[in-house]
Order: C-alpha cells, then sequence, then structure tokens
C-alpha cells in the first residue's frame, strides 16, 4: 500500500460518506430544505455536503484504530481463533450494552422498540461481512462483523449521548455517513490493495 493508495482511500471514502449522509439528510430535513427557495437547498445541500464529509473522517479514523488494533491483539492472543472468540464476545457485549443504553435514554417505554435499532444494524453488519468474507476469504467475516457493529457503534456514540440529538433525525443523519463510509472502506481497501496502480 503506497500513499498514492492511501490518500485516493482518504478522499474517496470522505465523498461516499459526503454523498451518503446527504443523500438520508436531505429527505429527512426536507421541510428545513424546502423553504425560502432554491438558494436555501442549495446551501442546505452543500452544508449537508459538508457534515457528511466530517462523518467520513470520523469513520476513517476508526477503520485505522481496528486496523491497528486487529494487528496488536493477534499478536497478543497468539492465535486468530482466540481473538476471533472475543470478537464474538464484544459483538454480543455491544449489542446488549446498546440495547440498554437505549432503553434507558427513553423512560417509560417498551423495550422492544429498542431492540429493533442495534438488530438491524447488527443485521447490515453480518450482511457486509459476508460480501468481505465472498471477495477475500473465510476469516475476514468475524472481523468484518466487529468493525461494522462495534466501531460504527462506537463511532456513533457522540450522536447518542447528546440529549437535543437524541430522538431525531440527527441519530440518523450521522449514521448514514458512517455507514456509507465504513462499508465503502471494508469492501475497498482489499481492492485498491490489489490494484496495480
Amino acid at each position: 500500500m503506497n500513499t498514492r493508495k492511501v490518500v485516493f482511500l482518504f478522499f474517496t471514502t470522505m465523498l461516499v460518506g459526503a454523498v451518503g449522509g446527504t443523500i438520508v439528510g436531505v429527505p429527512l430535513r426536507w421541510d428545513a430544505f424546502q423553504g425560502e427557495g432554491f438558494w436555501n437547498f442549495f446551501w442546505g445541500t452543500i452544508w449537508m455536503l459538508g457534515i457528511g464529509a466530517a462523518i467520513s473522517i470520523v469513520a476513517q479514523m476508526g477503520y485505522f484504530a481496528y486496523l491497528i488494533l486487529h494487528r496488536f491483539a493477534l499478536s497478543l492472543f497468539k492465535t486468530a481463533k482466540l481473538w476471533n472468540l472475543v470478537q464474538v464476545l464484544l459483538i454480543a457485549f455491544v449489542f446488549f450494552s446498546c440495547l440498554f443504553a437505549l432503553y434507558c435514554l427513553c423512560d417509560g417505554e417498551s423495550w422492544t422498540a429498542y431492540l429493533v435499532t442495534p438488530t438491524l444494524l447488527l443485521i447490515y453488519a453480518l450482511l457486509i461481512a459476508y460480501w468481505k468474507m465472498k471477495e477475500t476469504n473465510y476469516t475476514a467475516f468475524i472481523p468484518a462483523t466487529f468493525f461494522m457493529f462495534v466501531i460504527t457503534t462506537i463511532e456513533w456514540v457522540p450522536a447518542l449521548t447528546v440529549q437535543q440529538v437524541n430522538d431525531s433525525e440527527w441519530l440518523w443523519i450521522y449514521l448514514a455517513p458512517l455507514l456509507f463510509a465504513n462499508t465503502y472502506q471494508l469492501i475497498a481497501l482489499h481492492r485498491i490493495q490489489r490494484s496495480k496502480k
């Protein structure tokens, strides 16, 4: 992996996150963008592109942090099987922690409503991990699932903890660029490494 490929990955990930965040963010904030004419919509869209690009940088930091953690953990645990087991346990821990945290944030509501978000995020992570496994090898499944679920959840924590943002469209505006950028990075890295350019 040379510098040119790293720079390419950085800017394309930022573009994917910005566009993905805008595709989700503009419809969610449509009432704020439709009033006051074309320029309001234009500058609102530019603003949403900037938000998506900024959030995609958080996703990139998370990805490179995970790559370092993964290498460190492989040397610490000595076998990939043990590290995979630890990752599976951490996936379960984060799933139930996310469920509990979402339930505690809102009083008096049924806990089953809070099962939907972590479950959908985990299903999405499993689908992307399966895609990664099909393009590389079977040993990529658990690390890819861990990255797409645990690391994305950690990156999403700032949006979950801000009281003004909770229970609003901003949770999804923040999550969308993370999912777009993390998916792109996970699927693109092995392709970029294999390319001759």
